[in-house]
């Protein structure tokens, strides 16, 4: 029988499952960058939920000569990637951000000479008690090529985003793992096949039941899991043990 290989985001999950603390978290998304091919990962918590200290939790790959200088410079207030977290909800390639000030084209000059990647994408999370994160990745392939793999990871990075939001959380003490309200067996079924990439359409196939029913258990699902959209209520279920990704 073929032994199948896990997908990098079965894989990455895996591994983040069994993080139980910061030393691991920063192992395990240095692990996650190479499977995925990536330059380099960024977890930031921006701002926890009901707490005034802003920028409490971060993990990364980048050269700690680079970290060292962006907190010691203060770069939350000029780095345009932060105001994502304000009014962002999907997520944002670098090459649209406003990098007109010359403070702004500075700063990237400055993060450049430090190879974090030439391209990067940012995913915001807003979790449901209004905490905020952001989880950003960077690649120095070829503009065309980084297209291709940014387009074919969406699905995989929108997912470990929110997982991340979770665990880190978790794993920093800034909030205790809620109770969420039992799924039903159709409802938890429609949300795992979603997490394996099936439609609506085709998830409705699988379970012979109806397209109007499919959305209605997904919407039921995430209700439940307090999430804000279907890939944070993935990430969730995975988190919480509910679903297999």
């Amino acid at each position: 029988m073929e032994n199948r290989q896990p997908s990098p985001l079965s894989w990455s999950l895996a591994i983040l499952r069994r993080v139980g603390s910061r030393a691991d978290l920063n192992v395990a998304i240095a692990d996650i960058r190479e499977r995925y091919h990536f330059a380099h990962l960024v977890f930031l918590v921006v701002r926890p939920a009901n707490r005034a200290d802003a920028y409490p939790f971060y993990c990364t790959t980048y050269p700690e000569e680079w970290t060292s200088l962006y907190l010691r410079k203060n770069y939350f207030e000029i780095d345009p990637v932060i105001e994502l977290s304000r009014n962002g909800f999907l997520p944002v390639d670098w090459s649209s951000l406003d990098q007109r000030s010359p403070g702004t084209r500075y700063f990237f000059k400055e993060a450049a000479s430090f190879d974090i990647g030439r391209h990067g994408l940012t995913v915001p999370i807003r979790g449901p008690g209004g905490e905020r994160s952001l989880f950003s990745v960077t690649s120095n392939l070829p503009s065309p090529e980084w297209r291709k793999l940014r387009i074919s990871r969406n699905h995989d990075l929108q997912i470990l985003s929110h997982y991340l939001h979770e665990k880190v959380l978790s794993v920093s003490g800034l909030r205790q793992s809620g109770g969420y309200r039992k799924l039903s067996r159709r409802e938890q079924e429609c949300l795992q096949l979603l997490a394996r990439g099936l439609v609506s359409k085709r998830i409705a196939a699988r379970l012979q039941i109806s397209e109007n029913a499919v959305r209605l258990y997904l919407t039921l699902a995430k209700r439940k899991l307090d999430a804000r959209t279907m890939y944070q209520a993935i990430a969730r279920a995975s988190f919480l043990e509910i679903i297999e990704t």
